[in-house]
């Protein structure tokens, strides 16, 4: 069995009908790739994961190590040990680095007495791992955070997530906006984390870049999966790429 598997999944907007049959898996330790393009339904894809509403999840399954969290509120599948990044970071600006982090750190502890409906044996990393893990926030510990780089920004997003969860790390378009060097210097974080053991589910605008890193590849299409492989094999299927993805 997968660390996380979505079967036959139905998501909807309000009435509008934004996922449609999809069936997807992601197994541990493993870089898996959710691409398409805009509109395509990858956002609405990683909500349904992460127990965000909207969407509603009316039909199928959405099963975590075994469970069926379908339909589980957000705080309670984060407490489960999957933290999602949305693309818009949502840092806090006005506080410092290590604020942000002893906030992430204090939300987790807070998990622990909501009544959580999953049980999964999970912790977030240390501070000190997360500053291991990301020299550069170490060095601005102190900085506010909207005052930080794109990329150092994003990274924080990331390293706040790793304090809440280290089991599956969902990545909503993380080279968002960012110039091609820093983009590098992200890919190389990601790159790091999954070598640590944590699990990755990315989704990116920037096929290219999301096809070099990760493992195994899905192709979402007006709300359905319409490519399933590895990412050697997207790399040599043109027709899909263009047809597509763009590229």
């Amino acid at each position: 069995m997968s660390l996380l598997d979505l079967s036959n999944v139905d998501a909807y907007y309000g009435e509008s009908h934004i996922l449609r049959d999809v069936t997807m898996s992601v197994e541990e330790g493993e870089i898996c790739a959710l691409l398409g393009r805009n509109g395509a339904g990858k956002t609405t894809t990683l909500r349904s994961i992460a127990g965000a509403t909207p969407p509603e999840v009316r039909d199928g399954t959405v099963t975590f190590k075994g469970r069926d969290i379908t339909g589980t509120p957000a705080e309670d599948v984060s407490a489960g040990g999957i933290s999602l990044v949305p693309e818009e970071r949502r840092i806090f600006p006005n506080l410092t680095v290590a604020e942000n982090l002893h906030l992430a750190e204090v939300v987790r502890n807070k998990s622990n007495t909501w009544g959580r409906s999953l049980s999964f044996d999970h912790e977030g990393m240390s501070t000190e791992d997360v500053y291991a893990q990301f020299p550069r926030l170490d060095e601005r510990r102190s900085q506010r955070a909207g005052t930080l780089s794109g990329g150092e920004q994003q990274m924080l997003a990331i390293a706040r997530a790793l304090k809440q969860s280290t089991d599956l790390l969902l990545l909503d378009e993380p080279y968002e906006g960012l110039a091609p060097k820093i983009i590098e210097d992200v890919e190389e974080a990601v790159r790091q984390i999954s070598e640590d053991g944590t699990t990755i589910l990315l989704v990116e605008q920037n096929a290219a870049a999301a096809i070099k890193l990760a493992d195994r590849a899905y192709v979402i299409d007006q709300g359905g999966i319409v490519f399933d492989g590895t990412a050697d094999e997207l790399r040599a299927d043109e027709a899909t790429r263009e047809r597509y993805l763009g590229v």
